[in-house]
């Protein structure tokens, strides 16, 4: 990626009164991201239909040459960037409605594993929590799965720190720039993790960590993942958001349960009461439901093969792209497909019969 293409994309998140969905509207009608800048308004707006006003107002040298500088930034130290719009963007935080349009990174990772969870939890783990995320990450085993959290304070830590010990690739989602770590006291923790794994953040270098960026970082550490886990969680605070925001875009989430009258077990209970989450009470018992089991997986696969030979050409068309995307909305599947609406939901009650695929919410499908 050459420095003027990320000087346009770094662009795009600075101009005035553009967010996400409009910056994507402008840039999904004008074909390019430097396109934005360049074109003159009143065809921006006659391809759009985006306000006169709107588009004046804009500021586009501005953001120009802020970008500029935050690209001379990342070059020199090192920082990545994850553009929506290329292949080292998470493809699971693609598919959430309200997915930042860049990401930085530092670190050697995989953005796009075959298997990814958050582990989430209180800040002030207890001896409890604490001795769950042990047992639960020694005993994930050798099963190619990432794990995400926060670097906050308490679960958070604890869940990266024993990544590292075991081998297992761990990407902290930060909510502040990274020209900077908070808590500080984690640096060690942020280094080891370069080696395998790393850190991400939509907050250009220089973003203090600020009260109200955490909610917004708590939506990265569940759009990234397949199933959220909550070790330990009160009944309000960042762990809860981040299982709500999980549950809105149809992912697994799992809680521990713990002791009734302890504060700390209460949101967990609650999220179980509620089901809201599965209860889960070790490694074996979370990959057993997710399916995640090597035998299990084997038989899947090999019924899934036996089933393809049944299938017609635009059922296997289906079929792949649901294998390269976790999940697509039905107009999205047409679009790829070339399978007029009509017909394609015969094709998707067909497969949804023989096991292949499965429904979700919004229109959405996903393999089975």
């Amino acid at each position: 990626m050459n420095k003027s293409s990320i000087i346009y994309q770094i662009g795009l998140t600075f101009l005035h009164g553009i967010g996400p969905k409009k910056a994507s509207i402008l840039v999904s009608k004008l074909g390019t991201a430097e396109a934005v800048f360049h074109e003159k308004l009143h065809v921006i707006h006659q391809r759009t239909g985006l306000s006169e006003s709107i588009l004046v107002n804009m500021k586009r040298d501005d953001a120009l040459k802020r970008a500029e500088n935050e690209a001379n930034y990342c070059l020199k130290h090192g920082i990545q960037t994850h553009f929506y719009l290329e292949q080292n963007y998470p493809r699971r935080l693609k598919q959430c409605d309200d997915a930042p349009l860049l990401l930085y990174s530092k670190g050697n990772f995989d953005c796009n594993p075959e298997k990814s969870i958050a582990i989430v939890g209180t800040r002030n783990a207890t001896a409890y929590g604490s001795d769950l995320c042990h047992e639960f990450i020694e005993n994930l085993g050798s099963k190619g799965i990432q794990i995400i959290s926060g670097m906050a304070y308490g679960i958070d830590i604890i869940a990266h720190q024993l990544s590292v010990k075991h081998g297992i690739q761990t990407l902290g989602i930060l909510g502040h720039g990274l020209d900077r770590l908070y808590p500080s006291s984690h640096r060690r923790t942020a280094e080891q993790m370069f080696e395998n794994g790393g850190l991400m953040t939509e907050f250009v270098p220089g973003t203090k960590p600020d009260r109200e960026n955490f909610p917004m970082r708590n939506r990265i550490v569940a759009g990234m993942a397949d199933a959220t886990i909550v070790v330990e969680s009160k009944t309000s605070g960042g762990s809860l958001i981040t299982a709500e925001l999980a549950n809105d875009y149809n992912r697994d989430v799992f809680a521990f349960p713990g002791n009734v009258g302890q504060q700390f077990s209460a949101g967990c209970n609650l999220l179980i009461k509620q089901q809201k989450a599965q209860m889960v009470l070790n490694a074996e018992d979370f990959l057993e439901q997710m399916g995640w089991n090597t035998d299990n997986e084997v038989l899947k696969q090999a019924i899934q093969r036996s089933c393809l030979v049944e299938l017609d050409d635009q059922e296997k068309a289906i079929f792949t792209e649901l294998e390269n995307n976790s999940q697509e909305h039905i107009d999205v599947l047409s679009y790829k497909t070339k399978i007029p609406i009509s017909n394609l939901n015969v094709k998707l009650f067909h497969l949804e019969m023989k096991g292949l695929i499965k429904s979700l919410p919004g229109k959405k499908y996903c393999l089975a």
